[in-house]
């Protein structure tokens, strides 16, 4: 009998507000395998998050209008069922990415896609 082959989340929400950046990452990981789920905003983010299957590693720019990062991440974090998720950053600026607590990876812009694929892998197997 075949050993049955563990389970690997698929699922990557991109949170970011630069509609090229967020479909350029889309496509990259798509054509990996990943089923890609995208963001605006963290606002936007947070009200999908219940609707999606959990995502295994949140892609999030800093600087965003409506509901930024920082705030995301905040909301998040108060969230017990959310507050598992991994989290990258995905910015240009790394200095304010220095003070963001709580991400497990900083991918700096423009994105390594060799960097980029680590990460997920890392994260989603």
């Amino acid at each position: 009998m075949a050993e049955a082959t563990p389970h690997r989340c698929r699922t990557i929400l991109i949170v970011e507000d630069d509609a090229a950046i967020r479909t350029a990452l889309q496509l990259a990981l798509e054509m990996e395998g990943y089923a890609v789920k995208i963001a605006s905003n963290g606002k936007e983010a947070l009200e999908m998050l219940p609707r999606i299957d959990t995502p295994c590693l949140i892609l999030l720019d800093l600087m965003m209008p409506i509901m930024n990062g920082w705030e995301f991440a905040k909301a998040l974090r108060q969230d017990m069922v959310l507050a598992p998720i991994p989290v990258a950053i995905v910015t240009a600026f790394s200095e304010e990415a220095a003070d963001f607590e709580g991400a497990q990876a900083l991918i700096k812009k423009p994105v390594d896609l060799e960097l980029l694929y680590q990460v997920v892998r890392k994260f989603c197997g």
